[in-house]
């Protein structure tokens, strides 16, 4: 089944499989390029999320892939969507902001939230906090799209999927011949 594609990938030679390696991680690097620019742009460490799970239902479900921002100089209000991380937690969180407080002495905003589709706002998942700060935050959500990161979502459930599409993608940029 393969042994045509292994006899031409046999006569390329050293220096056009090492070419398409090189073309391989620029193709990766640029990648990377391209996701840390936008962190810069929108100043937070994920632009991008995937919402993993149903608590923000009808406004998000399972899969829907959102952007996100983090102005500096702009505040966040009752009703806004947030994404946060609390330290030590690996996954980021998509909740709706449910309270305000200022700390005038410290001069922080501090943030109460719940998910939509949840029956009590989310103090049990702050771990031992009282509010989340701004710290604490990854980004607003400015924006989404339905369904795309089930890719995601099943990358994460089957590894094996992952591995096999990485492979395959690595192998076609080998044996490729442009």
């Amino acid at each position: 089944m393969f042994s045509e594609e292994i006899k031409n990938f046999k006569r390329l030679g050293f220096r056009h499989v090492l070419l398409q390696l090189l073309n391989f991680a620029t193709v990766i690097a640029s990648g990377l390029m391209i996701w840390k620019g936008l962190g810069l742009v929108t100043n937070s460490e994920s632009p991008i999320v995937v919402v993993l799970s149903g608590s923000m239902e009808p406004a998000f479900y399972r899969g829907d892939l959102l952007f996100l921002t983090n102005p500096v100089n702009e505040r966040y209000q009752t009703g806004d969507i947030t994404v946060y991380k609390i330290p030590g937690a690996d996954i980021p969180i998509v909740h709706r902001v449910l309270e305000t407080h200022d700390d005038k002495k410290k001069d922080k905003q501090l943030l109460l939230t719940k998910g939509d589709n949840n029956y009590v706002d989310d103090l049990e998942l702050y771990q031992g906090l009282q509010w989340l700060e701004r710290k604490h935050i990854v980004g607003k959500v400015r924006g989404f799209l339905p369904y795309i990161g089930y890719v995601t979502i099943a990358m994460n459930d089957f590894p094996q999927l992952k591995y096999a599409l990485l492979g395959g993608l690595g192998l076609l940029a080998l044996i490729q011949r442009e």
